[in-house]
């Protein structure tokens, strides 16, 4: 199949419900911006972060300071960016902006007691998590200081993890000076939860594990694994870097439930296996 039709037919997948998805996980931060991170005054970075700041020190409207935010960097998109990634911020630009907006008197309905701000705060890492595990399954952009961190890398080759740390760090650091120690604490605890749920939304969970096993005795640990574990393997012919002996790996996938089967049952016919494992998040396909 052409490649330009591979693309275009994973970019169509699905398209209503991935658009319906995107809608959703905007409206869903901007009830937790309102509803928590701002009437606790957590900076945790991006937009609405900015616009906590700039609420604290100028009295602007959020919601106009993240709408601000967003058309600027769909601009930067157009200027520096692929039309793609540019045209998905725009529809961000609009409809986050408006949800924030359409939810900053949901505290006069429902009323959320935020003292407790070590709770607060795993309550917003796990929602914040949810949030952009959703964005990225949903193949959409979020728009925001993102496109600042798409653009270093782009033409500087800077880590997007590096530069995103770098702008949300400063972003926490002026919250904490701002608005206490504190909170600035609990910033970090809020993005790395933040980080953990975004993967277990994006990839769920491991219920498989991938086995890679290197051992002298070839041949039995693949009879184990064939006809005692009742596994396929695949073998790749390796060459060590430090002794250049020609070996064998096998590759295999298990249960979890199964994995220790496999792995004890290798240790004892060779006890010096060595084994690598990794989480296998999606097994399909093969014969």
């Amino acid at each position: 199949m052409d490649l330009n039709k591979i693309i275009s037919v994973v970019k169509k997948k699905n398209l209503i419900r991935r658009f319906l998805t995107f809608t959703f996980a905007l409206f869903l931060s901007a009830c937790c911006f309102n509803l928590l991170e701002r009437p606790a005054q957590i900076v945790t970075g991006g937009s609405t972060g900015i616009s906590l700041l700039t609420e604290f020190l100028f009295k602007i409207k959020p919601s106009d300071m993240v709408l601000w935010i967003s058309i600027g960097s769909v601009i930067l998109s157009f200027i520096f960016l692929d039309r793609e990634q540019s045209i998905s911020a725009v529809m961000a630009t609009f409809i986050f902006p408006y949800f924030v907006d359409i939810t900053a008197n949901l505290t006069g309905y429902i009323h959320i007691d935020v003292s407790d701000i070590l709770l607060v705060s795993i309550f917003i890492g796990v929602i914040s998590g949810i949030v952009n595990g959703l964005i990225y399954k949903s193949g959409f952009s979020s728009g925001g200081t993102s496109v600042i961190s798409h653009i270093l890398y782009k033409y500087y080759k800077l880590s997007r993890t590096t530069t995103s740390f770098i702008i949300n760090g400063g972003l926490v650091f002026l919250g904490g000076f701002f608005f206490g120690w504190e909170k600035a604490m609990c910033a970090i605890i809020i993005l790395y939860l933040y980080s953990i749920v975004a993967d277990k939304v994006l990839l769920g969970s491991s219920q498989n594990k991938n086995v890679f096993v290197m051992t002298e005795n070839e041949s039995e640990i693949k009879d184990y694994i064939i006809n005692e574990m009742g596994r396929g393997l695949t073998e790749f012919d390796v060459k060590g870097g430090f002794g250049k002996k020609k070996r064998k790996v096998f590759m295999t996938v298990v249960n979890n439930n199964d994995y220790f089967k496999l792995k004890e049952g290798v240790k004892i016919i060779d006890k010096d296996a060595f084994l690598i494992v990794t989480d296998s998040y999606q097994v399909s396909g093969g014969r």
